[in-house]
């Protein structure tokens, strides 16, 4: 009798071990196989995100051609509206300067 119980509590302990290394697998696969999905998580959300910088460069460099645009137009008003000012008051300030020249202060 003590022979069949020392058979049983082997065969528990082969049984016991089959199932641990059948877990230990298990759990390998699931491993891997959830490092794969991660990886192509990250994958496409890197494209995803790339895809979506490139569309903002895309549309924000199109517009930086027409601010250029803009700003060459302001930046010639403003030249304009500068030489005009200074022909308008040039005939006062070569007044004032002669007159401060040719003044003799004693």
């Amino acid at each position: 009798m003590e022979s069949a119980g020392i058979q049983q509590l082997l065969a528990a302990e082969q049984e016991a071990q089959q199932i641990v290394n059948a877990a230990r697998t298990a759990k390998m696969t699931r491993l891997k196989q959830a490092k794969e999905e991660a990886e192509t998580e990250v994958s496409e959300h890197k494209t995803n995100t790339e895809q979506g910088f490139q569309r903002k460069l895309e549309a924000t460099s199109g517009d930086s051609g027409a601010n250029v645009k803009r700003l060459e137009q302001e930046t010639n008003a403003k030249i304009e509206q500068l030489k005009n000012e200074a022909s308008r008051i040039s005939k006062d300030v070569v007044d004032m300067l002669l007159k401060n020249v040719t003044t003799v202060n004693n």
